[in-house]
C-alpha cells in the first residue's frame, strides 16, 4: 500500500570539486619543460525537478540524504578534470522550498521547473594556470572547494482549481467520484480521507481540477485533528466549496453552524504563500438531499444560506447525482473568472546582480574569544582558505600574497592589528605578520603618516616662505647697520653668526 507523504526534511550535500595538479612537463631535450597540472573538476550540484509524474514526497521519506558527485582531479599533460554531473531529486508539482527557520526559498510549479538546492564546489586551479611572470613554475596548486550543504524542508500544496471544505464525512470523496473518474477511499466513518485525493472535471470547454481534502473541524487552524495537513492543500486553490451534510443527526450541527464555524477556522489560517482565504469565491453544496430528511432540510436553509452569505446554493446528491450538472458549471464559470483575473505569467528572467566596484568583499572584526585576535569575514578570503594546501610553504606565500592585494593587511593594520595576534579566516587561526611595505609601513608609524610631520620644533612651510621674502626687501647701508647691531645685542644672537652678505651694485642683497 502507498503512503502520502507531503512534508519532508532533506539533507542536501552538493559534491566538492578536484583538487588542482601540481606537475613539470618531462621530456627529453627540454629540461625547463614547465607546468603542466591540470584544473579540477566541478563538483555535481543538487537540483530539485518538478515532474508531472510524481505525486508525493515519499522518495524523500525513505531516503532524506541527497548526495552530490565529487569532481575529478587534474592531471599533468594539461589534463583536466572531469565536472561532475548533477543529482536531480524529483518532486512533484507545487512543491514549497522552506529553510529551516520556515523562510520560503521556492514555489516549485509547473513541469521542468528547477531549483538548485546545493551549489557544487569549484575545481582548484592547477600550476599550469598559476604560472606568471613572476612565478614561472609553481611548485603547487589549488584544493578543490567543498560543495555545499543545506538543511531543506519541501512541503506539497496541491495544485487544484477547486477545493472541497467540509466536515468529515460530509460527502467530500463522494462528490469527487462522481464528477471525475477519481476513486477514493469512501466509507461512513470520521476522517477516511487522510490524503488529499486530485480529480479532473470537465464542463463544457473547460477543465479543472477539484481537491477532496482531509475534514476539517474546529480548532484545525491550531493544528488540532489533522489541521494543518488539511488547510496547506487549498492555500492555491481558486475556489472553495463548502460541501455541507444535511442530513447529520448530530445535536447542535445544522448547515448554517456548519458554515460558520468552517469560516472562522479560515480566517484564522495564514497562508504561507500569502493572499487570504477570505478573498476566494465560494460555493455552497447541500449534500445528501436523496435522504428525505435531508431534502427538506436543504429546502429550508437554502434561502437563508443565501441570504447571509451571499455566496450560490445547490442542492445535490452523489448517490443520485441530482443538482451535479449545475454544480459543476458554476464551478467552470468561477474558475474561468478567477483565472482571467489573474495577471499573465511571464518566463522567468535570469537577473544578474554584479558586485559593487568599491565593495572590498571582507569585513574585519575583533574576536571576541581571543584576546588580540580578529576575524576576517569575506567570500573570498573564505574561499582561498579552503584552496590553500598549508602544507605547502609556497601556497602559504601565494595565500598571504592574495590576502594583499585584496587589501586584507591594510584592514587588519586600521583595525589595530600587531605582529603575531591571531587572525580567524573561515576555519583557520594563524598569527599574523605583515609582509608587505605598506604592512610594515602601517605597523610602525600608521598609514598615511610622517614620523618627521608629528616634530613641534619644526618651522613650518609658511613661516620659512615669510622669512626667505622679508631677506630679498633691498635696504639701505643705514638698515643694514641697524639689523646688524640689533641682531648682536639679542641675547639669543649666536656668538659666531654669520655677518651680513654685501650689497651688490644694484642695491640688493644676496638671499
Amino acid at each position: 500500500m502507498s503512503k502520502f507523504v507531503d512534508r519532508v526534511v532533506v539533507h542536501a550535500t552538493a559534491g566538492a570539486g578536484g583538487n588542482g595538479c601540481a606537475s613539470i612537463h618531462r621530456e627529453k631535450f627540454k629540461p625547463l619543460g614547465g607546468p603542466d597540472g591540470g584544473n579540477g573538476g566541478k563538483g555535481g550540484s543538487v537540483v530539485f525537478v518538478v515532474d508531472a509524474g510524481v505525486h508525493t514526497l515519499l522518495d524523500f521519506h525513505h531516503r532524506p540524504h541527497a548526495l552530490g558527485r565529487n569532481g575529478k582531479q587534474g592531471q599533468g599533460g594539461w589534463k583536466m578534470g572531469a565536472n561532475a554531473e548533477d543529482i536531480e531529486m524529483l518532486v512533484p508539482d507545487g512543491t514549497v522550498v522552506f529553510s529551516t527557520d520556515g523562510e520560503i526559498i521556492a514555489d516549485l510549479t509547473g513541469p521542468g521547473t528547477r531549483f538548485v538546492a546545493a551549489e557544487g564546489g569549484r575545481g582548484g586551479l592547477g600550476n599550469a594556470s598559476l604560472a606568471s611572470q613572476s612565478r614561472k613554475a609553481p611548485g603547487f596548486a589549488l584544493l578543490g572547494e567543498p560543495g555545499e550543504s543545506r538543511d531543506l524542508v519541501l512541503e506539497l500544496r496541491s495544485m487544484a482549481d477547486v477545493g472541497l471544505v467540509g466536515f468529515p464525512s460530509a460527502g467530500k470523496s463522494s462528490l469527487v467520484a462522481a464528477l471525475s473518474a477519481a476513486r477514493p477511499k469512501i466509507a461512513d466513518y470520521p476522517f477516511t480521507t487522510l490524503v488529499p485525493q486530485l480529480g479532473v472535471v470537465t464542463a463544457g470547454a473547460d477543465v479543472f481540477t477539484v481537491a477532496d481534502v482531509p475534514g476539517l473541524i474546529p480548532g484545525a487552524s491550531e493544528g488540532r485533528g489533522l489541521g494543518l495537513d488539511f488547510l496547506r492543500h487549498i492555500e492555491r486553490c481558486s475556489v472553495l466549496v463548502h460541501v455541507v451534510d444535511c442530513a447529520t443527526f448530530e445535536p447542535g450541527r445544522d448547515p448554517v453552524a456548519d458554515i460558520v464555524a468552517l469560516e472562522d477556522e479560515l480566517a484564522r489560517y495564514t497562508p504561507a504563500l500569502g493572499g487570504e482565504l477570505s478573498e476566494r469565491p465560494r460555493i455552497v453544496a447541500l449534500n445528501k438531499i436523496d435522504v428525505p430528511d435531508a431534502r427538506d432540510m436543504a429546502e429550508l436553509v437554502a434561502a437563508d444560506v443565501k441570504e447571509r452569505f451571499g455566496w450560490p446554493v445547490f442542492a445535490i446528491s452523489t448517490a443520485s447525482h441530482a443538482g451535479l450538472r449545475e454544480l459543476t458549471f458554476a464551478m467552470a464559470q468561477e474558475v474561468r473568472e478567477y483565472r482571467a483575473a489573474q495577471p499573465v505569467v511571464e518566463a522567468t528572467r535570469v537577473v544578474l546582480r554584479p558586485t559593487a566596484v568599491d565593495d572590498e568583499g571582507f569585513t574585519v572584526e575583533a574576536d571576541p574569544e581571543l584576546d588580540g585576535g580578529f576575524i576576517v569575514r569575506g567570500a573570498r578570503p573564505e574561499r582561498w582558505i579552503r584552496q590553500t594546501a598549508f602544507d605547502n610553504d609556497e601556497a602559504v606565500g601565494y595565500l598571504g600574497d592574495r590576502l594583499a592585494r585584496a587589501g586584507v593587511e591594510d584592514a587588519l593594520a586600521k583595525a589595530g592589528a600587531r605582529p603575531h595576534c591571531p587572525v580567524t579566516i573561515g576555519d583557520v587561526t594563524f598569527e599574523w605578520e605583515p609582509s608587505t611595505p605598506a604592512g610594515i609601513a602601517a605597523m610602525m608609524t600608521g598609514r598615511g603618516t610622517d614620523i618627521r610631520l608629528e616634530q613641534s620644533d619644526r618651522v613650518p612651510a609658511h613661516e620659512r616662505k615669510a622669512a626667505r621674502n622679508a631677506r630679498r626687501i633691498p635696504r639701505t647701508d643705514a638698515e643694514l647697520a641697524i639689523a646688524q647691531m640689533q641682531a648682536s645685542e639679542s641675547p639669543w644672537a649666536e656668538p659666531f653668526a654669520e655677518p651680513f652678505a654685501e650689497p651688490f651694485s644694484d642695491g640688493t642683497e644676496e638671499g
